[in-house]
């Protein structure tokens, strides 16, 4: 298999790993990592063996395939398009971008140019996550908890956009029926948008999920529980583990405890890092010109709906 040439828009904390990570993959041949300020290009080059460049324009001359895009939600859409009308294959970071408009015209750049456009909802590829999805048939109510200590990125952005679009992202994933009806809070600690944020989300096929995230926690929490008629499963992102607790058949015997009848059963999960395995996963789709885990479709509807949940936030204040 030919190693793609990748490059690296936006070496900043995420986009360093990123960086880390091609340089790593055999499948991957890091070219170059393009950011505006020298320092950090300039380290990334030197730790990973890849030019620094100082604009995307340069690391089109250079000549690559493919490139992660880890620059400002604000320059996502130039950014891609720009890429995508050169023949470049993208994985752009989460959210897709600044609106549903922008995002809008992000997708069909990709389908004209027949490129590919992968968005990078990191969690997708957490192990835990795929073994949930695969395991889950029909949700009836669906619990998810995000907390993190704060830590002064993203303060431009509401929690729903920084932190809550992950489990967004998940929830259609597990639930893809239409929202029938939107009931959220937030409220801003420290930042000038919210900073806490739950939201009650039914759906047309009568589930229910509520979902809480907060930037501000003392401390960190990444777990999603999901209610089936016959089951509840419980998964821990951070300890990629999922936990299935079941109600085993037949009647409750004389003088048992109910509880007796539960069986627990953790599923297989993949471990893994889970950036890893998403670049591993965008490189795997540019060879094989495949459909990604998380298409610009998909990050599109995880936008308009994290968009709704702000609307329906601020509707409030």
């Amino acid at each position: 298999m030919t190693a793609v040439r990748v490059g690296v828009v936006g070496v900043g904390h995420l986009g360093y790993h990123h960086a880390r990570i091609y340089h790593e993959l055999p499948e991957a041949d890091l070219i170059g990592v393009a950011d505006p300020d020298p320092d950090r290009a300039d380290k990334a080059a030197r730790d990973f063996a890849a030019k620094a460049l100082p604009d995307v324009e340069s690391l089109l001359e250079a000549g690559i395939d493919a490139a992660s895009i880890v620059a400002p939600t604000a320059a996502h859409a130039p950014l891609t398009k720009l890429l995508l009308s050169a023949g470049v294959d993208v994985l752009v970071e989460k959210p897709i971008a600044s609106t549903v408009e922008e995002a809008q015209t992000m997708v069909e750049a990709a389908e004209s140019q027949g490129r590919i456009l992968q968005v990078g909802h990191v969690e997708r590829f957490n192990g835990a996550v795929t073994a949930l999805i695969k395991a889950i048939q029909k949700p009836r109510f669906i619990e998810c908890h995000r907390l993190s200590p704060y830590s002064g990125r993203s303060q431009e952005v509401s929690v729903v956009y920084d932190l809550m679009i992950h489990d967004l992202e998940i929830l259609q994933a597990l639930e893809p029926s239409p929202v029938s009806s939107i009931d959220a809070v937030g409220v801003p600690v420290f930042s000038e948008a919210e900073d806490i944020a739950n939201v009650r989300l039914r759906f047309a096929s009568g589930c229910v999920a509520n979902l809480t995230c907060s930037r501000v926690s003392m401390e960190k929490l990444r777990k999603i529980r999901i209610f089936e008629s016959d089951a509840y499963v419980s998964t821990n992102y951070s300890e990629q583990e999922v936990l299935v607790y079941r109600k085993q058949p037949g009647p409750l015997p004389p003088g048992a405890s109910p509880m007796d009848m539960i069986s627990v059963e953790p599923l297989a999960v993949n471990r893994g890092e889970p950036l890893r395995n998403e670049l591993a996963a965008f490189l795997s789709c540019v060879h094989a010109r495949t459909r990604p885990v998380v298409t610009g479709e998909d990050g599109m509807a995880a936008l308009q709906l994290a968009q709704s949940i702000v609307g329906a936030i601020r509707e409030q204040q």
